[in-house]
């Protein structure tokens, strides 16, 4: 795989802060800008753009802060369904909470919070009540009455003006929110609409990051977009409008394109005159494809990207979360570029992991996984599950090892250490596994390290694996995959369920 740096992050937020503030002064002095996207911890950008700092929105926004203000949009079907954040392992109204206290971290001020779509939703209800009970302004909208026809009813006291203003004070208002269709543009339009009935001209803008327009449509980094959202259908298309007006190809994305005329014409009928936008181009401000310094190191990212999707998608089939239809898309997208999912560097030695466990325990009925890593000098490293460890326990502490030059026969974990935890998931928890998952073993390495040298050096090396590449033949446990997360490595793993048993604690 090709590695290196490939983004400008300082050029990125400059020209991207220029350009916001431009569509503020545009906008006498109060704009609505829709943040798509991840407003932290955007770990997408950062593997397709390599360089890219996953929270450089929000040191945009610090830098704006004196002239923003901030609203969080989440969809109350979301709250009620518990759909989750892959990145983080958690529901969407947690990322909600967790998004506040992160933009607290980072000294930004959540204004309020809006529940789209309310129809008052058990869960939703609780999550209103869970917010205004920690003194958090809670606002909720209802689904926009005459959407997306009738522009009249829309756009009326009983469409737009059915929702509650929502007092700001600052000329941007940043209005972001967990996934796609959290209500954020609904709740931007909402909000022009009632400044425009107060006598302020305020506009509607969107901050976005992918597709990046002045890429190719087929560049790998836009596909890599379409196989991130292949869950929702969404798919890159030439900008219809930009072309017809400006004779400029464009690359956005059908929703986009989809809802544009509707758009303009409420944007018009609020107004009362022209809208300022030609296309749903005009709407973005997308600065991201000038900021790309190194083609080749991004193209080689995406592809790798959209192959790590394949295998994601692939494991939420088998656990009953997505459809076939979301697989096929991906693979196809895969095929469109001639790889073979070996392409990623750490599946086929997984692979060879797991069947040379089987080996050594010849003979034995037990469930084999194999793990790979991908270190950053080069070398890749394998594990296997055994009956003290599971896969990704054994993977890690080989990889510390190898960083930290430990001889293979040094051993990091003692067996005392070993099978006391053991006895206590045994005798006192009374678990049926008593393999270490990765977490335990974390633990058990740290507990070590306090009289075993090896042990603290390679528990320094641990940070060296964010970052790296990991593959494992089987889906990881919990224990293993949290443990893995909290590491920051790429993880990919075959649709394969690594006990037999239905219930995985």
């Amino acid at each position: 795989m090709t590695s290196g740096i490939a983004f400008d992050n300082e050029k990125y937020m400059k020209e991207q802060a220029s350009e916001i503030l431009d569509r503020v002064k545009r906008f006498d002095d109060k704009l609505y800008l829709e943040f798509g996207g991840k407003l932290l911890y955007d770990y997408h950008a950062s593997r397709v753009l390599p360089g890219y700092d996953p929270n450089i929105k929000m040191r945009l926004l610090q830098e704006l802060k004196d002239k923003a203000d901030i609203l969080l949009c989440i969809y109350a079907g979301d709250i009620e369904r518990k759909k989750m954040r892959a990145d983080f392992g958690i529901t969407y109204d947690s990322d909600a909470l967790k998004l506040i206290d992160d933009l607290r971290g980072w000294g930004i001020t959540v204004l309020g919070v809006v529940i789209t779509r309310f129809e008052n939703q058990p869960s939703a209800q609780q999550f209103k009540t869970k917010l205004e009970r920690r003194k958090i302004k809670v606002y909720t909208h209802q689904f926009t009455k005459g959407y997306p026809t009738d522009v009249d009813l829309i756009v009326s006291d009983e469409g737009y003006g059915a929702n509650e203003y929502i007092e700001t004070e600052k000329p941007l208002v940043v209005v972001t929110g967990p996934g796609p269709g959290s209500g954020k543009l609904a709740t931007c339009l909402s909000q022009v609409y009632h400044e425009h009935k107060r006598g302020i001209q305020a506009g509607y803008a969107k901050f976005e990051t992918f597709p990046i327009w002045n890429l190719p449509l087929r560049h790998p980094v836009n596909v890599a977009y379409e196989a991130a959202t292949a869950d929702i259908g969404d798919f890159n298309l030439i900008d219809p409008f930009h072309l017809e007006a400006y004779d400029q190809k464009s690359v956005n994305y059908n929703r986009d394109v989809e809802v544009f005329p509707v758009l303009k014409r409420i944007l018009k009928k609020i107004g009362g005159g022209e809208s300022f936008y030609q296309s749903p181009t005009d709407m973005g401000v997308n600065r991201a494809g000038f900021a790309i310094t190194e083609e080749g190191i991004t193209e080689e990212a995406a592809k790798q990207e959209t192959i790590r999707r394949y295998f994601r998608y692939r494991c939420e089939y088998a656990m009953g979360l997505t459809d076939s239809g979301t697989v096929q898309r991906v693979e196809l997208l895969i095929k469109d570029f001639g790889l073979e999912l070996n392409y990623r560097n750490v599946v086929e030695p997984a692979r060879e992991a797991s069947l040379d466990a089987q080996e050594r325990d010849k003979g034995s009925e037990g469930i084999y996984c194999g793990a790979a890593i991908a270190l950053k000098d080069g070398a890749i490293i394998t594990g296997s599950n055994s009956i003290r460890l599971h896969a990704a326990s054994s993977l890690v502490l080989h990889a510390a090892k190898h960083l930290a030059g430990i001889p293979e026969k040094i051993k990091l974990l003692p067996p005392f250490i070993i099978e006391s935890v053991r006895n206590l998931k045994m005798e006192v928890l009374n678990e049926k596994t008593l393999s270490l998952d990765l977490l335990e073993t974390l633990i058990a390495l740290s507990i070590s390290a306090a009289t075993n040298p090896a042990a603290q050096i390679a528990v320094e090396k641990l940070n060296e694996l964010q970052g790296c590449e990991v593959h494992m033949t089987h889906m990881p446990t919990p224990g293993d995959e949290a443990g893995l997360r909290r590491l920051g490595v790429n993880l990919t793993s075959d649709p394969n369920f690594s006990t037999k048993d239905l219930f995985v604690s």
